[in-house]
């Protein structure tokens, strides 16, 4: 483990048409759990789709475990180990939940044809331990007992959790959480985190966006505030808490 950020975002830029989103946006992420929070509009989810390949960024440098990825596609993204998650999930709703985390595993031997083929036996162990870990992860969610069910029959929360169980078989470095508890009740809210922090434990680094600001600075080691498309201000909860700057962004919000 080295001391060097995992996510670093310098003069990150977006416009659309006269509108400017984000507006020279810096920004680090250290291994643990970071919070992002900021008022509607205020760029958190441009932010997001800048870093990971969804939209190409006007101006700035993202690197990632040291790598320049600027403007790369998605697909290039998630192997170099950096992953999202939505605000509504974006499961396949006529496909089960064993054949939606079936879907995530990466470098199996038989996503080509041609090594399919010179490769019969390597593709059958593949497929085996992509179902194994496909179940070993939908009961860390406690999903198991669903993996038949067909994905669009999930509640809106067991829908998060197929998407974030999803999300980790591809083995990530790095989690970006877009709302991921917005509808979700409370029991499954409390699941959700204990999920995270025992992935946090185990070295995952997530980013995390969400409205609930008690819930950020309760469960976030760093929060960073944007508002108006640029950073405002970041630092340990407490802080963050009682900085000024962010009670008037939030029109004096009690936080």
């Amino acid at each position: 483990m080295t001391d060097d950020p995992i996510l670093s975002v310098s003069g990150l830029e977006k416009t659309f048409g006269g509108i400017t989103a984000l507006d020279g946006v810096d920004l680090t992420v250290d291994q643990g759990i970071t919070g992002l929070i900021g008022p509607n509009g205020a760029g958190k989810t441009t932010f997001f789709n800048c870093i990971t390949g969804y939209l190409a960024p006007d101006g700035g440098t993202v690197e990632f475990q040291g790598d320049d990825v600027t403007g790369n596609r998605t697909p290039s993204i998630v192997r170099e180990g950096l992953v999202r998650t939505f605000q509504i999930p974006r499961e396949l709703e006529n496909m089960t939940v064993r054949e939606n985390l079936l879907l995530a595993p990466g470098g199996q031997s038989g996503e080509k044809l041609g090594r399919a083929w010179l490769r019969g036996g390597q593709f059958a162990e593949d497929e085996r331990r992509s179902r194994r870990e496909a179940a070993e992860m939908a009961a860390f969610f406690e999903l198991d007992h669903l993996l038949d069910e067909p994905a669009g029959s999930l509640s809106g929360g067991q829908r998060k959790l197929l998407e974030l169980a999803r999300v980790l078989l591809t083995e990530p470095e790095m989690v970006l959480l877009d709302e991921p508890l917005a509808g979700v009740n409370p029991t499954l809210e409390r699941k959700i985190l204990e999920r995270i922090h025992e992935l946090e434990s185990q070295g995952q680094t997530f980013l995390f966006v969400e409205h609930d600001i008690e819930l950020i600075m309760e469960h976030c080691d760093h929060v960073v505030v944007m508002h108006q498309g640029q950073k405002l201000t970041e630092g340990p909860p407490s802080a963050v808490r009682s900085d000024q700057r962010v009670i008037d962004a939030y029109l004096g919000e009690e936080i």
